[in-house]
């Protein structure tokens, strides 16, 4: 609002004067002088005076306000003069009532004639809440000075009001002093108020005052809330005499922006050097542009400078101690300058509850200490919970919520959803989002994410339909629901097809997060060629992309390509990471490449400095059966930490079949069955194995044992995306002999002429080799 009229308030331009009469009167005409102002003066007044702002500075304005009321009582009206008056109503505090009474006893003595003593009313008046009552004497005043001007306008609530008494000031012909600049400059640190700032930086030029302490001071404030640190520093560099406001105002500004640490650090210690005195603001900023720099040996030498000149127990210097510690993962030295904080506030407990491992303590210790908690202490809390699966804690938390009222604040709900998520009761998250009064897509990508995580994939594709009704998805929703649709075979790869296009209407193809997300959905869903589409147009290919297309080409068994990706990836400069090897080891299991597996595995492990996981070492189980050295299998899937699981076993036992090794495969049978007695893989491959070894009285036990333990073979679906007209999430899910879709005799029909095509592709194939042979 401020900048549609400040194209025609400017300071030097013509302006009405706004009337600010307030309606409400204190007196109807200005009383004449009483006799008692012709009496003469004491110089006891001087005394008096004295006194009194002994007492103030002491900060006991009733001991001042006791001595003005013992003079007047004691009858000695010459020990009061103007300045007693103004002292008595400094004293007042903002007190109303006490106010009106000095006030009274200003217009019948005659004082309310000085204009000090009318600034001082207006002052008290001010602060005590009653600015209409100030305005009016301000009105009424036959030659109103700065201090007048100053007076009221630093009493404004309103900042467009404070302009344009401001403005209205300036065309009185006022000269504006240090008081007006700074107070001015205070109320144009909004984008709307900068332009009026500007105006003003230009007026303290003209009259030479841009270079004074106050002034300066506030034109840093200024430029730095704007980002424009340039001109902020230009303004400070002018300054002849800084004083410790100015250093600060500079750092804090270098280092809220936060590229700028470097600079922040640099003139603290110059200001060190210097000499100045050093506050908790200077601290602060020093010490959070440590952390933004992760210059942490710094922020440790800071941390000694504030023992020395004693603000290490200040609880903000604290407090960003304590958030430097933790970020460079010193724990325990966080949990150090925690206890010696002298007030730990909200901001002490919420940072140690989102870092330390025992999270749900410091909540119970920080509602013993009476610290009431705040949405961000909940959200940090039930971070925490979450990422340790603390179930009973949780439930008991989101019950303090409820009780609190605070599962009424976004950001709370929120985080319950994703607890309940990790949880795996999505009933749970989804009453929670059903409750919220207001929804953003946080609260949608939520559920989206919770669901995908649970594998319940038709649940996240239906959520984000119903979200994209009400938002604009962002990148985490396209990155949630892709994944989705991904790890589900059931749901048409159309849905992910019309999200791509959906995305990149919207420009986030290009996003880090949804282009791997993409990248991944197409790979696990066969289209590989859609896959290289969008590895290729991401502009910035990290690790997660490189990982990605790797990932999909070890899908195929395409092991070429998946070397060479990865040795493309090593140019340029992109580490690795435990799903990359794994990919590669998978790729180079499935072409029987054991070698190039073996010196794989070996560089994660001494080159990369990698440990591997158990899902490595099954892949390497699983390459050396395949190469039918099973004995080394047997030996290395031994060595697997917390031992061989069940995919590892059944691996195993599926080379143990191929390559006919009996001995091996009834050791991992009773080691399988013993996990999963109820699993029919493991029995339908023993029995296989007996049967092509022509042990049929062993098969036939087998088969036996089944049907006593009431095990029955698990039959294999294959998926088909039709393409259903009415846009149907899912896809044709469909097994051997399946005749339950109502199109199957077409569908029959189709695979005959599919299968007689193959045929006779093979027939001709075969004579052109034939021929090739007798040619040669």
């Amino acid at each position: 609002m401020i900048a549609r009229h400040l194209k025609t308030r400017t300071l030097d331009g013509v302006a009405s004067p706004r009337s600010y009469r307030s309606n409400q009167s204190l007196f109807a005409r200005p009383p004449s002088p009483s006799s008692f102002d012709q009496s003469p003066r004491s110089n006891n007044a001087f005394s008096v005076n004295r006194s009194m702002v002994d007492c103030i500075r002491r900060r006991h304005p009733t001991q001042a306000l006791s001595l003005f009321k013992k003079r007047l009582q004691l009858g000695f009206p010459g020990d009061v003069d103007e300045a007693t008056i103004s002292l008595a109503l400094k004293a007042c505090s903002g007190d109303l009532g006490l106010c009106r009474q000095v006030h009274g006893f200003a217009i019948s003595s005659g004082f309310v004639s000085f204009t000090t003593v009318s600034n001082s009313l207006m002052n008290a008046y001010a602060k005590g809440g009653n600015f209409d009552r100030a305005l009016y004497i301000f009105e009424n005043l036959e030659r109103p000075d700065t201090v007048s001007w100053n007076t009221v306008l630093s009493g404004f609530r309103d900042s467009e009001d404070a302009l344009s008494f401001g403005v209205r000031m300036n065309l009185s012909g006022v000269g504006f002093d240090a008081v007006t600049y700074t107070t001015l400059l205070a109320i144009c640190l909004d984008y709307e108020g900068f332009l009026f700032g500007l105006q003003l930086h230009g007026l303290a030029i003209k009259f030479g005052l841009d270079t004074e302490v106050f002034v300066g001071n506030a034109l840093i404030t200024l430029y730095s809330r704007q980002d424009m640190l340039e001109h902020a520093r230009k303004v400070f560099d002018g300054i002849p005499s800084r004083d410790m406001v100015s250093w600060n105002a500079m750092i804090s500004g270098y280092t809220k922006e936060g590229s700028y640490g470097a600079e922040a650090i640099r003139l603290f210690i110059e200001m060190v050097r210097e000499g100045m005195k050093l506050d908790h603001v200077s601290f602060t900023s020093a010490v959070s542009a440590c952390g933004y720099e992760r210059n942490w040996e710094l922020g440790r030498q800071i941390h000694g400078l504030t023992i020395k000149v004693g603000y290490e127990r200040q609880v903000s210097v604290g407090n960003v101690l304590i958030s430097n510690y933790l970020k460079s993962e010193a724990v325990e030295d966080a949990k150090l300058v925690f206890i010696n904080i002298s007030e730990r506030n909200v901001v002490s407990w919420t940072t140690m509850i989102s870092m330390d491992e025992d999270a749900v303590s410091l909540f119970n210790q920080m509602r013993v200490d009476e610290v009431y908690p705040n949405d961000v202490t909940f959200v940090g809390l039930l971070h925490f919970i979450t990422n340790n699966n603390l179930v009973k804690e949780g439930e008991e938390i989101h019950g303090y919520c409820l009780r609190t009222s605070f599962c009424s604040e976004l950001n709370v709900s929120n985080s319950l959803i994703t607890m309940y998520a990790k949880f795996g009761t999505m009933e749970n998250s989804l009453k929670i989002f059903e409750e919220l009064n207001y929804r953003e897509i946080i609260s949608w990508n939520a559920l989206i994410s919770g669901y995908t995580q649970n594998g319940q994939c038709q649940e996240a594709v239906e959520t984000f339909f119903s979200a994209k009704k009400e938002l604009q998805p962002n990148a985490y929703t396209f990155g949630s629901v892709l994944s989705a649709i991904g790890a589900a075979e059931a749901i048409s790869l159309r849905h992910g097809q019309r999200c791509h296009s959906h995305l990149a209407k919207l420009g986030l193809d290009t996003d880090p997060i949804v282009s791997g997300a993409l990248l991944d959905m197409y790979a696990k869903r066969g289209s590989i060629s859609e896959s290289l589409k969008v590895f290729h147009g991401t502009p910035v290919k990290s690790q997660f992309a490189w990982t990605a297309i790797i990932s999909a080409y070890a899908r195929h068994g395409d092991c070429e390509s998946v070397i060479r990706l990865f040795k493309e990836m090593e140019k340029e400069g992109i580490k690795p990471d435990e799903i990359t090897f794994l990919s590669m080891l998978t790729a180079c299991g499935r072409k029987g490449m054991v070698d190039i597996g073996q010196e794989i595995f070996n560089s994660m492990i001494e080159e990369y400095l990698s440990e591997p996981s158990p899902e490595h070492y099954s892949c390497m189980v699983d390459m050396l059966g395949r190469a039918g050295r099973l004995n080394e299998a047997e030996e290395l899937a031994s060595h697997i930490p917390g031992g061989p699981g069940l995919s590892v076993l059944q691996s195993l036992l599926g080379s143990c079949r191929v390559h006919g090794n009996v001995e091996i495969a009834e050791r991992i049978v009773d080691a399988l069955m013993g996990m999963e007695p109820t699993a029919s893989g493991s029995y339908v491959l023993m029995s296989n194995l007996y049967a092509e070894k022509g042990l049929w009285e062993e098969a036939a036990r087998v088969r036996k044992g089944m049907r006593e333990r009431g095990v029955r073979k698990e039959i294999g679906f294959s998926w088909a995306d039709v393409g259903d007209p009415d846009g149907s999430l899912r896809s044709h899910g469909f097994s051997s002999g399946d005749t339950s879709h109502p199109r199957s005799e077409d569908i029959f029909r189709m695979v005959e002429c599919l299968g007689s095509e193959l045929q006779f592709l093979r027939e001709q194939k075969r004579q052109r080799e034939t021929e090739r042979m007798l040619a040669m």
